[in-house]
């Protein structure tokens, strides 16, 4: 399983093209999914896909989910290696099928794709690609390579759902059973003001990681988002990078909003030992209010190996406080989520609340 494109429900689904490409440094794609009622823009990233859909008609599935949700990510789809299969087992544990399996073919890609309903308005697509005359599976070649400039994003690294307090069990049942996925790390998040908890799950490949929340307290960042989203949903997508201090310097530039980090965070960093980072860098990592988390390690032959996590986010993208993304760099194959960037940022969040005024 991997993931194959997320698909976004805006108002205008141009101007929100115009936007990745401007912030992000997205190249926009031909489009081949327009129809009467919905104009869909397609942008790319290295490996990353995002349909943008707007409506043209009230008509327009786009229409009816803003009707009952602010603009975010509405399907999240999946490449799988066999779609019958995975729609039998969705079937079997009384996934809610959206769409049946249908088949299509554009150019000498065939597709054959389905749809299951998940948690609030999201739903997810499973998909089948096969290339050529001989119908190539997707997962025995390599992917195609783009004929763009070298991209500051490469991949997703973890995508986050929130769902409504009292529903974690039933949503890593959910995956568990419907998708294949396994837990791995859970946490449990608390600050003097608030707190969630946690669950990260992962494809039974290791190629898909879903963190899924829930609020702990009434006042909780994610009791906020659940509010204003009305329901479950997408949080927030994390975006991959080799060069997490360049690509910021560039996305600020562009004009992109982040969250701020206090330079005290910097001033803690110094005094938990084994920090693996030179002085220099981490002025360029403070300068970028990047965080920064590691794993204990033993050096080998002096050379610092410490499995390190940089990790950044940005402001709500949208005009209420519901969706974000995170752009993130693993060093040294560091794996997982780093417990403390993950209360930096909840402390973070929380800041932006008090702003907001919703947390006291």
């Amino acid at each position: 399983m991997k993931i194959d494109h997320v698909h976004f429900y805006v108002e205008d689904a141009k101007v929100w093209r115009d936007w990745f490409v401007h912030h992000l440094g997205f190249q926009p794609v031909a489009d081949r999914s327009n129809s009467f009622h919905t104009c869909t823009e397609v942008v790319k990233s290295g490996g990353v896909c995002f349909f943008l859909s707007s409506p043209l008609l009230p008509t327009s599935p786009v229409a009816e989910f803003l009707r009952q949700y602010p603009p975010g990510v509405a399907d999240v789809a999946f490449a799988v290696e066999d779609v019958e299969a995975a729609i039998a087992l969705a079937q079997k544990h009384g996934a809610t099928i959206l769409q049946p399996i249908q088949e299509r073919q554009l150019g000498t890609e065939f597709l054959k794709c389905g749809k299951i309903a998940a948690w609030g308005g999201l739903t997810h697509t499973l998909i089948e690609r096969r290339y050529g005359e001989m119908g190539e599976s997707l997962w025995q070649r390599e992917e195609i390579c783009d004929n763009f400039p070298s991209p500051s994003i490469t991949a997703i690294d973890h995508i986050v759902l929130n769902v409504a307090v009292g529903e974690l069990e039933n949503a890593v049942a959910w995956y568990e059973n419907i998708l294949d996925f396994q837990p791995q790390q859970a946490f449990k998040i608390k600050t003097n003001r608030s707190a969630l908890h946690s669950q990260v799950m992962v494809s039974r490949n290791g190629s898909v990681q879903l963190p899924i929340n829930e609020p702990a307290s009434k006042n909780s960042q994610i009791q906020e988002f659940l509010d204003v989203n009305r329901g479950p949903g997408i949080q927030h997508i994390a975006l991959r990078t080799t060069n997490l201090v360049s690509a910021i310097a560039k996305f600020r530039a562009s004009g992109l909003s982040l969250l701020s980090v206090p330079q005290t965070y910097y001033s803690q960093l110094k005094q938990r030992p084994g920090l693996p980072l030179l002085p220099l860098e981490l002025e360029a990592i403070a300068q970028q209010e990047i965080m920064v988390d590691w794993q204990e390690y033993t050096p080998l032959e002096g050379v610092n190996t410490a499995p390190l996590l940089l990790q950044i986010f940005t402001q709500p993208i949208f005009e209420q406080p519901t969706f974000f993304f995170e752009f993130i760099e693993r060093r040294f194959q560091a794996q997982g989520f780093g417990e403390g960037n993950f209360r930096a940022l909840f402390e973070a969040i929380e800041s932006e609340q008090i702003k907001r005024g919703t947390l006291q």
